[in-house]
């Protein structure tokens, strides 16, 4: 049998492995041996925050080289069918999804000012956007089964694309919405997915990356459509539970600025468990991009890669718009001088052509 239980008079409390608190995971121990199964085998006590849990069963369901290993030591191929299998996860109807779909969220009124026409429609048909009635943006779940898991509810400020973070703008969910009207049963089993999961299924060949929020996958994915853009969802949600989906795939993580050593550790593990497709290829690394760009405000601030896209596309458009509005020889002017710009808007001054 298994058991959480102390390893060699020690506490098996150690750090999680997906929401990254010290002291609040316990490993499952081998009560032949009293060893622990693997590093990753155990439970998060934090229920309510993380509730990562990875059971014996599973694990050697996802690793059957192992199966030989523990069993010379141990009665393995009994005791596993003892364990409870886990509880499959709830899902939604897709006809949610249909109903919400919509163009007519805050959000993406921010993404219209920064995207073309062709990035925006690659988006709501990748994506499968929603929208409420009062203009938040509904980023959908949606597995690699293409199953509905619940939809994250959040309201942006339609200038700066910023997320309104007041009690008005707070996170919501789908799953709890349709809870309280009682069209879901109470005892809804939510586990969650990455953002744009379905997509794997749907692009087999493309590598994939890895980005914390759903926004960030949006706009990379306008920029960068060659790979298959994914959002944890935040900081911890990078967990192993999810990553199962990745078996066999190419990813690249780009955490935000501040969270690098921890995804590089989070990359560490995820390779000892889903290696490199074939031998080939980079298996799961971890981004430098933003560690190598970034200034020192940008790590004080905690930008993420949307933020570059987002002031590239910003100046290229403001160069284009110069471009249209004032000669070659004044927009020259302009990209030696930002300063000067800032004196014709200011000042309201015209160009003056000369006389033809």
């Amino acid at each position: 049998m298994y058991s959480l239980q102390k390893y060699k008079g020690k506490n098996t409390r150690h750090t999680c492995p997906s929401c990254g608190q010290k002291q609040s995971f316990t490993l499952y121990l081998d009560s032949n041996t009293n060893n622990p199964i693997h590093r990753t085998v155990g439970k998060c006590n934090r229920e309510s925050k993380c509730g990562y849990h990875y059971t014996p069963k599973q694990f050697f369901i996802d690793n059957p080289s192992f199966v030989e290993t523990w069993h010379a030591t141990s009665n393995i191929l009994n005791t596993t069918k003892q364990i409870e299998p886990p509880q499959p996860p709830s899902t939604i109807p897709f006809s949610f999804v249909e109903r919400s779909a919509s163009y007519r969220s805050n959000f993406v009124r921010f993404l219209c000012e920064i995207l073309t026409v062709e990035q925006m429609i690659s988006i709501g048909e990748n994506y499968a956007l929603g929208a409420t009635q009062n203009k938040e943006v509904i980023f959908w779940q949606i597995d690699i089964q293409g199953k509905v898991r619940t939809g994250k509810i959040m309201q942006y400020n339609p200038e700066t694309g910023r997320r309104l973070k007041h009690e008005s703008g707070a996170i919501d969910w789908v799953h709890n919405k349709l809870k309280k009207s009682g069209t879901l049963p109470g005892d809804f089993n939510l586990q969650q997915c990455f953002f744009g999961e379905h997509l794997l299924k749907l692009y087999p060949d493309k590598p994939v990356a890895i980005v914390e929020s759903e926004k960030s996958a949006l706009i990379a994915s306008a920029v960068f459509p060659d790979l298959v853009w994914l959002g944890a969802g935040n900081l911890n949600g990078l967990s192993i539970e999810k990553a199962k989906v990745l078996k066999g795939r190419n990813v690249t993580l780009f955490p935000d600025l501040g969270a690098f050593s921890k995804w590089k550790e989070k990359a560490q593990m995820l390779n000892s468990l889903f290696p490199s497709p074939l031998g080939e290829g980079l298996g799961v690394r971890c981004s430098t991009l933003l560690e190598n760009e970034a200034t020192d405000t940008d790590r004080i601030n905690g930008l993420d890669i949307a933020d570059f896209i987002i002031a590239e596309l910003t100046s290229k458009k403001t160069s284009q718009e110069i471009q249209k509005i004032f000669s070659q020889k004044l927009q020259s002017m302009i990209e030696t001088n930002k300063g000067l710009l800032i004196l014709i808007d200011g000042l309201e001054l015209e160009e003056i052509q000369p006389y033809q």
